[in-house]
């Protein structure tokens, strides 16, 4: 199968995409969209309702983009967060940093500034409580990210590593979305923290990550904060790369993926205690990154690691196919579903498609720059088939 996605966003001459999909970019509704673009000369968030194709500009940064983890060549304290954009999809309001400051805009443009973050600290992805109550900013010291020099790119030195040999530490700012006020600061040290994601169910518990450890990376990288006490969710194959941690949506788990030591990828899933952890391998040859959301029980979208034969350029490294999976986590069996090549080139983070199902998980949304520019597409999710494409 290979349907034809359908462009959602409206402007064909800028580069436009979805937010980071730990938030979804849709409203509760399904009917109104956030995103990001660039048609103004320098990035800003903005609404589209998706039936009548009105579009309206939400803020009104000329400063360029803010220097956090991913944008590692933005501007220090200056400029629109992109990694920073989070959405409380029943009210619609959005959350995101300009500079220093925290702050939220209303669907009518209205800003609020919240809070300012410390100095000295360096910003990754945010994330809104179910509720709306919370916003989490996730900071580390600078130094870890050569303070307030504006990189030409990634970093040419190993960041986690040096967090450990000079004992940085990163920061949960927990703030309340009706005052501005700080709830908590909880230091977490010898880590570099990029994702953090309130549990869907309890505005107190928060997964979040060490990014790149560059040792250990299987059994460092995936942790929750109950309030109270810090736990590590995967203790076995030191060896391993995990990455993307995130609640599924009933809240009963959180699901990762990667790649064990020998070079098999794996989807895995593990309650918040840490317990009945289930980690299901990939077939051999399917070793091309990606991403998993999730629509509902057992039912995930991936932009990576299912292939067909004679998938080869241009995707390189990055997966070529937008994917439903139907996953039994008893049995350890995934039925794949591919719905659509997404034509990405995958040569930024902005043109990873990141794909997240909507509220009703009967479409998939996702980010390709298939037509040079970056848009957003969308695809219809088909019923079952009767016979799997693959298994694995």
């Amino acid at each position: 199968m290979n349907i034809l996605p359908v462009r959602v966003s409206g402007d064909p001459r800028a580069n436009e995409q979805l937010l980071y999909f730990t938030s979804s970019s849709l409203l509760s509704d399904d009917r109104q969209l956030i995103f990001l673009s660039d048609r103004t000369g320098c990035p800003n968030i903005f609404w589209r309702n998706m039936d009548t194709g009105e579009e309206r500009q939400l803020t009104s940064n000329t400063a360029g983009y803010l220097k956090s983890y991913v944008y590692f060549d933005g501007i220090p304290y200056a400029g629109l967060g992109k990694a920073s954009v989070s959405v409380h999809a029943p009210s619609g309001m959005v959350y995101y940093l300009q500079g220093r400051q925290i702050r939220s805009v209303d669907l009518r443009g209205r800003e609020r500034v919240l809070a300012e973050y410390p100095e000295d600290q360096m910003t990754a992805f945010t994330h809104v409580s179910a509720d709306g109550s919370r916003l989490c900013v996730p900071t580390t010291d600078a130094r870890a990210l050569d303070g307030g020099k504006q990189l030409p790119g990634q970093p040419d030195f190993d960041i986690d590593a040096r967090v450990q040999a000079e004992h940085l530490s990163s920061w949960l700012h927990i703030y309340d979305t009706a005052t501005g006020k700080e709830i908590a600061r909880e230091p977490v040290p010898d880590a570099w923290v990029t994702h953090v994601q309130f549990s869907p169910l309890d505005a107190n518990v928060v997964v979040y990550n060490h990014e790149w450890p560059s040792a250990c990376c299987g059994i460092r990288r995936m942790w929750l904060w109950d309030g109270k006490q810090h736990r590590r969710l995967r203790t076995e194959g030191a060896a391993d790369w995990t990455c993307h941690e995130m609640w599924e949506r009933d809240g009963r788990a959180i699901l990762y993926h990667g790649s064990y030591e020998g070079g098999s990828a794996y989807i895995g899933r593990v309650r918040p205690d840490g317990s009945k952890r289930v980690e299901i391998a990939l077939p051999g040859g399917w070793k091309r990154y990606g991403h998993f959301t999730e629509g509902g029980a057992g039912l995930l979208v991936s932009d990576g690691y299912y292939e067909e034969p004679g998938d080869g350029e241009p995707a390189g490294w990055g997966g070529s196919w937008i994917s439903i999976l139907h996953v039994d986590w008893e049995a350890r069996r995934i039925d794949w579903q591919p719905l659509c090549v997404s034509g990405s080139s995958w040569k930024s983070q902005d043109a990873h498609p990141h794909p997240i199902f909507n509220h009703a998980a009967d479409a998939v949304y996702f980010t390709s720059d298939r037509e040079g520019k970056r848009a957003v597409y969308r695809i219809a999710v088909p019923k079952r088939s009767a016979e799997p494409a693959s298994r694995g």
